[in-house]
């Protein structure tokens, strides 16, 4: 659909999102050329947000053209034209994250790599240890607020967790999430030691 460049991005004073949502509009309504400009214009911020995950330019070039055949056949679930900018950007996030993770997986398959990967099989000394320090750990957890509960829960048990759902659950700025997240971690080791610490 578009070589996956950086270059390519038009200038004209106004706001990129603006555009790209006047595009998207323009494109749904039948205008076939919008989707070339609007193309034009995203391409360079796509492939900005896939190569700051590590991919070669072939497999980040794959991420963009993929990324875009997701809107074709998606484009009826975005209701509103201004969050197209922010739904190619996420669209593009999660599918490099998923092919930098299957990258690196197919990578690991030398011997030497795959050895310390083998399951290690526990004692019961290790099993109890565990036992023990997971009880410590969640009756440290519930000496927290409830904000700092739902918080810590959610990022430790998401791997890419939704800052967006995040915030609304919470009724939390997004840039506050992290600042948050750090206090309520540091209230947790606190708890911790005071319980008797942790391994």
């Amino acid at each position: 659909m578009t070589d996956a460049s950086p270059e390519g991005a038009v200038s004209d004073g106004t706001a990129r999102w603006e555009r790209a949502a006047a595009l998207f509009a323009d494109w749904r309504a039948g205008d076939a050329r919008a989707m070339d400009e609007l193309v034009r214009l995203m391409t360079p911020v796509l492939w900005h947000v896939v190569r700051s995950y590590g991919l070669e330019r072939t497999l980040a070039e794959d991420v963009v053209q993929t990324t875009w055949l997701a809107l074709v056949r998606s484009h009826d679930s975005i209701a509103d034209p201004k969050a197209i900018s922010g739904w190619l950007t996420v669209t593009a996030r999660r599918e490099a994250w998923r092919v930098a993770k299957q990258h690196r997986a197919a990578a690991a398959t030398s011997d030497e790599v795959l050895e310390p990967l083998l399951p290690h099989e526990q004692s019961t000394e290790e099993h109890v240890a565990d036992a023990d320090e997971a009880t410590r750990l969640w009756a440290a957890l519930e000496t927290l607020t409830d904000r700092c509960q739902r918080l810590l829960r959610v990022v430790a048990f998401d791997d890419r967790p939704d800052y967006a759902r995040i915030a609304a659950d919470l009724d939390m700025p997004i840039g506050s999430i992290g600042p948050t997240r750090q206090r309520c971690l540091a209230k947790l080791r606190t708890a911790l030691a005071d319980a008797g610490g942790a391994r």
